[in-house]
């Protein structure tokens, strides 16, 4: 096998396993350990991957602070939000997590829809300020500005209080074996904490976070009611998930109808 198609097959693996390990893919490409770890240091220089002890994994994606997330990939954020909004119903609570794409839920929401919306985000409470009939519990606590979300033993006490029917949850990546993760541990301990609170839990993401990991695990895929992702992304690239076992709602220019009591 010629180094390229070696390197191809790496990637493959990292894509579909989550990580990649030196002495396996020796005994399946029959050559040596040192001739895949020469692979995988070159496409580690490359930024191809990470080189971790023993292999590699993904590299995770880019965690721009939040005034730098705003500007990208708006329509596609849209498309995935007024996705979202249209499985909330009318006199439910709602917890919305910090975020761009999770924003645009709040944007495609009528403003004459009684909700009850809780959030651990200032920025995202103030995207009701003109809904009459919203009702906006905003979770106070240490602010992890890099996200604008409020986390700590304050934020994790007042969701104990609450039991939202439907949770928005934000996350950097998703992948089907190492499901859900961030790139911050405190974030990912109060974003599973709201995800433990909700009867149900939804995710959005964007298709560069597919088949992805970042450093903190929130959660298994199976722990969510439902995935949101672009439409028009190939079938075989969504297979495992869900096969995994989540449901997966492709957005953003199909009509698909999922009854909210499912």
């Amino acid at each position: 096998m010629l180094g390229s198609q070696r390197r191809t097959h790496i990637l493959e693996i990292l894509r579909t396993e989550g990580q990649a390990l030196a002495g396996a893919l020796a005994r399946e490409l029959n050559v040596s350990e040192d001739t895949v770890r020469r692979d995988m240091n070159e496409m580690a220089a490359q930024g191809l991957l990470k080189r971790v002890h023993g292999g590699a994994l993904p590299i995770a994606p880019d965690l721009p602070d939040l005034t730098a997330r705003r500007s990208v990939a708006n329509a596609e954020k849209a498309a995935l939000g007024a996705r979202a909004a249209a499985l909330i119903a009318p006199g439910q609570m709602v917890f919305l997590d910090g975020g761009t794409t999770t924003a645009e839920i709040a944007r495609h929401l009528p403003r004459d829809m009684p909700l009850v919306v809780a959030t651990h985000s200032p920025t995202i409470a103030a995207e009701f300020e003109h809904h009459a009939k919203v009702e906006v519990i905003l979770i106070g606590g240490r602010l992890y500005k890099h996200s604008m979300v409020a986390v700590g033993a304050r934020a994790m006490a007042a969701i104990d209080t609450i039991r939202p029917d439907i949770f928005f949850l934000g996350v950097t990546a998703v992948h089907p074996r190492h499901g859900l993760s961030t790139g911050d541990f405190e974030e990912a301990a109060i974003k599973r904490h709201i995800l433990d609170a909700s009867a149900k839990t939804y995710v959005a993401v964007t298709e560069e976070k597919l088949d992805a990991v970042s450093p903190c695990r929130i959660a298994p895929l199976d722990a969510i009611t439902g995935l949101i992702v672009p439409a028009g992304i190939d079938g075989e690239r969504l297979a495992p998930y869900r096969e995994a076992g989540v449901a997966v709602i492709e957005g953003g220019g199909r009509k698909i109808s999922i009854p909210i009591g499912n």
